[in-house]
């Protein structure tokens, strides 16, 4: 996802029910487990709050990420940028 941070990409944000959420102009995943999965777009930091959280899809090429679980209960937005490349930042040098 290193190449998508160049460019700028819409973000949009879908949830469906609190157990689905598509999110769009991802730019890279920092960290995820069950309670807690942080992303980053364009405009900073994303972390999405909940209980049994999974990515079930993510596409590098477009930056879209989708998420499942027994609950999503919040997702809160900060300016942060990233210091460092993320999980797929690194995986994918």
């Amino acid at each position: 996802m290193a190449e998508l941070q160049g460019q700028s990409r819409p973000h949009n944000v879908i949830l469906e029910g609190r157990r689905r959420m598509t999110l769009s102009g991802i730019t890279d995943v920092d960290s995820f487990d069950e309670q807690l999965v942080v992303l980053y777009c364009d405009t900073g930091q994303i972390a999405i709050r909940g209980e049994q959280l999974h990515i079930s899809r993510i596409d590098v090429e477009t930056g879209e990420v989708n998420l499942e679980g027994g609950r999503i209960d919040g997702v809160t937005y900060t300016d942060q940028r990233p210091n460092r490349g993320g999980l797929l930042s690194r995986l994918f040098r």
